[in-house]
């Protein structure tokens, strides 16, 4: 455009210098035809100049309009990309490696992208379960999006209380939902509607220092697992670390998979599946529970508070020799200290086939959500095969979120550095006896650590409390009496 009005300036002057040009040769006393040449000349300079430079001029235009209509479509193109610029979403998740990994790329990989802001609260597994099944249930909207587990999905999804999400898988391909595992998918849907998404899936093994220990079978037995800690403990190095931080899905965890495998449960089931007989003070309920204790006492980690964070910092230091909890600890634990001595076996049994655990770390969109379409952006790309590959590359392979996707476990990068557990942690996932656990059916939901009803949530921490007392050296009578009480209060017929 600049160009253009210089263009007409000149003309401008040109006309002026014709005029001025026949002037002075009418003064001069020159011929019409000498000023006629003289005005053909500065004609030709006029048109033929000006003729060239307004083709120029129209198409320096036309670019500059192009460019300009190529400025709107990008403006109007990135609107429709970022339809939730300047949104910020509340999300409380679990204080643990993995998942705190998510908030360390979350504003470079997500926040960058979506331009929603995303606002992190972090809390011990204990009081996130405390905070979140409040806040769900109580419709309250102090998070936009909650961590939960397998335990409460299917509870809170039937309850109507979480969002469901197969209305936002359908208008997002990319999601890949048949990409889910199987067992993962279905343990957290509610007739056919997921209703949270997986960030990572687990089972339960142990992992063993191969460099103190050299005779662990496979797939031992919870009596040949406590020989072998017993065999190498000592002053310097505990045998094993078991969980004995009271709560449900702490303690009662890795308890509720010794109990399913020696017989014992909390409770028969009526035949509606409603919550039948306590069953506390049933033999194979102390046998488990004084097995427990005594491997604590004999060669455990002598810490009363130990949880997931507290075993794998231990064994990452060098002070056990065994520890039995969740697969996904392989990841971390192959990156730390002891890297390249840590061997894998399948989770103990005793009277049953398998005894490993069942969950699922998730994400889900309360039902009293303010932006359930802003919470799905960033639900979608944090449970994603994207995502997955994101912190495989930014954070390391080896601790990538497992136990999710079928893609991982075909992904030549994933397998390379997750050699030594990839399968061993696919297998037990697979073989986790959801269905049927122990010895007897149960109540409610299928479950494997866990009984599938709502109950469970109060009684598991009370009973996990009274436990605690036993390991510090209470009495194991006065542990399962109490107990006894607090599940038979919760019978319904």
């Amino acid at each position: 455009m600049k160009k253009s009005t210089e263009s007409r300036s000149r003309q401008k002057m040109l006309v002026s210098l014709l005029a001025l040009l026949a002037l002075v040769a009418a003064a001069c006393g020159s011929t019409a035809d000498s000023v006629t040449d003289a005005a053909s000349d500065v004609a030709d300079e006029v048109t033929g100049g000006d003729e060239e430079e307004a083709m120029e001029d129209e198409e320096e235009a036309m670019e500059d309009e192009e460019e300009a209509m190529e400025d709107e479509e990008a403006m109007e193109d990135e609107g429709g990309d970022r339809p939730f610029d300047g949104e910020t979403l509340v999300v409380a998740l679990v204080g643990n490696p993995q998942i705190e990994d998510i908030a360390t790329l979350t504003p470079e990989h997500f926040t960058a992208e979506t331009g929603i802001n995303v606002e992190f609260t972090f809390l011990d597994e204990g009081t996130l379960r405390e905070v979140t099944t409040r806040d769900v249930n109580a419709g309250g909207e102090q998070f936009d999006i909650v961590q939960i587990g397998m335990f409460e999905t299917p509870q809170f999804g039937a309850a109507g209380n979480l969002v469901g999400l197969n209305q936002f898988i359908e208008n997002d391909p990319d999601y890949n939902v048949d990409d889910l595992l199987p067992a993962v998918r279905n343990g957290l849907s509610v007739d056919g509607e997921l209703f949270s998404a997986p960030v990572y899936g687990e089972s339960s093994f142990i992992m063993y220092r191969t460099d103190l220990i050299d005779n662990m079978p496979e797939a031992p037995t919870w009596e040949e697992v406590a020989a072998i800690a017993e065999e190498v403990n000592s002053d310097d190095v505990a045998g094993i670390c078991l969980r004995t931080r009271p709560g449900w899905g702490d303690l009662g965890a890795t308890f509720g998979t010794v109990l399913n495998t020696f017989g014992g449960t909390y409770w028969l089931a009526n035949e509606d599946g409603s919550i039948g007989e306590a069953q506390v003070d049933q033999p194979e309920f102390r046998e488990a529970l004084q097995f427990y204790g005594d491997l604590y006492n004999n060669a455990g980690l002598q810490n009363l508070d130990a949880s997931f964070n507290e075993c794998r910092t231990a064994f990452d230091e060098g002070q056990v020799a065994i520890w039995y909890d969740a697969t996904v600890a392989a990841g971390l634990l192959e990156e730390g200290n002891q890297a390249g001595n840590i061997g894998y076996a399948l989770a103990p049994t005793n009277v049953t086939d398998t005894s490993g655990w069942l969950w699922a770390w998730t994400m889900a969109i309360p039902a009293s959500s303010s932006n359930p379409d802003a919470a799905w952006e960033f639900i979608s790309w944090a449970t994603s095969e994207e995502y997955i590959n994101l912190a495989g590359e930014e954070i390391g392979w080896a601790s990538a979120p497992p136990g999710t996707r079928t893609s991982t476990y075909a992904n030549p990068n994933y397998i390379e550095a997750a050699e030594s557990f990839a399968q061993r942690t696919l297998d037990a996932m697979n073989a986790a006896p959801i269905d049927n656990p122990g010895t007897t059916p149960r109540p409610g939901l299928p479950g494997v650590q866990y009984v599938g009803v709502p109950e469970f949530q109060n009684v598991g921490t009370l009973c996990t409390e009274q436990f605690n007392a036993f390991f510090a050296g209470g009495s194991i009578d006065d542990a399962l009496a109490t107990c006894q009480e607090i599940a038979a209060a919760e019978t319904v017929g």
